[in-house]
């Protein structure tokens, strides 16, 4: 496994390309088809690029008598299990494939987080990307199903060591050998700034040579500008029609022109971000001219006379010799009038006196 561009759809992923957002809807339609087609309709308007969802048959993937985590809760009364929480949220399968159409009517890329079975449905809606979150590093029956489908797979490492990740990365070299894009995370909701601990995504690129991005459950959107700006080269981003609604990820959640504020502020940090080269830019060529000091005459120099330190003065703007040819400039003698602040050039200087 190697650091490549990565295709997915009709993207490319990783260096030299744009970073690729996926704004995460995630279970903020509160089980609502409508609402998760207005998320899409935000997502898409924001220039995100890619909408995911999640999609998973409670049944399957938690005890009825599970607890909810503290974030998850709506009090300290509240008696809801897990189960039942996601129960409440759950859409039904055909409500995916309308997403996913709804998605390519907007134009922008369908993803869904799915839970082994839910694979099926998923690949069977030709999405571009398989999303493993988190918690699921360790299912290693789950990453060798999705390796199975040659598609790029996105592993979220939250809570993980790099033990961890070695051994999932290991279980999907060995059923497929998909391409892996690693996300660094933090898994709180919303996780506090100073535990998201950005310089670990650098340090997942360094072990395991991938490429690399951000799951970011901050709040607003400075870490994730950060996550671009080291070379992230996936964010993902929760977001929401209003962080007011009920619901456990509404408040970790970007509202809508939050999610515009990112998709443009990455751009302008990718556009800041240049090349390595140190130079001058057109734009201070320009200035340059201008701020930059040149020998100039202090005075009027007639010709034949002696340049010395009282008639040469190094001033704004550029256009003549540089500071440094001042000792070879001395003692020699104009080859013409030069008027007061005119730029000593070669041109003007004679030979010695």
């Amino acid at each position: 496994m190697t650091t490549t561009q990565i295709r997915a759809g009709t993207r490319l992923i990783g260096a030299g390309q744009p970073c690729f957002l996926i704004a995460e809807a995630g279970i903020n339609h509160n089980g609502n088809l409508d609402m998760a087609i207005e998320l899409v309709d935000v997502a898409s308007a924001s220039g995100a690029d890619a909408v995911k969802f999640q999609t998973f048959d409670p049944d399957t993937l938690v005890t009825k008598s599970a607890g909810k985590a503290r974030y998850q809760k709506s009090g300290e009364n509240d008696t809801q299990t897990f189960y039942e929480l996601l129960k409440s949220l759950q859409l039904p399968d055909s409500a995916f494939e309308k997403l996913s159409r709804h998605a390519a009517q907007r134009g922008i890329m369908f993803m869904s987080k799915g839970y082994f079975k839910e694979l099926d449905l998923l690949v069977g809606l030709k999405v571009p990307l398989l999303k493993i979150d988190s918690a699921s590093v360790i299912y290693h029956s789950l990453l060798r199903k999705a390796a199975g489908y040659g598609l790029p797979v996105v592993l979220s490492t939250g809570g993980c060591n790099l033990g961890e990740v070695e051994k999932a990365l290991a279980v999907l070299a060995g059923s497929g050998n998909p391409p892996v894009i690693l996300l660094h995370c933090t898994t709180a909701y919303p996780a506090p700034v100073e535990q998201v601990n950005l310089r670990a995504m650098a340090t997942l690129h360094a072990a395991f040579g991938l490429n690399v991005g951000l799951s970011d459950h901050s709040q607003g959107i400075e870490v994730s500008l950060a996550a671009v700006a080291l070379g992230a080269t996936v964010i993902e981003k929760h977001f929401t029609l209003s962080r007011s609604l009920e619901g456990p990820d509404h408040q970790a959640s970007l509202e809508p022109q939050e999610l515009a504020s990112l998709v443009s502020g990455m751009r302008k940090v990718e556009s800041a971000l240049g090349d390595p080269r140190k130079r001058a830019s057109s734009l201070e060529l320009e200035n340059l001219q201008i701020v930059r000091r040149s020998l100039v005459a202090e005075r009027a120099i007639s010709k034949g006379e002696r340049f010395t330190n009282g008639c040469v003065a190094f001033k704004r703007p550029s256009g003549g010799l540089g500071e440094d040819m001042l000792e070879v400039v001395l003692d020699r003698v104009a080859t013409r009038d030069i008027a007061e602040g005119e730029a000593i050039t070669w041109e003007v200087v004679g030979g010695r006196a």
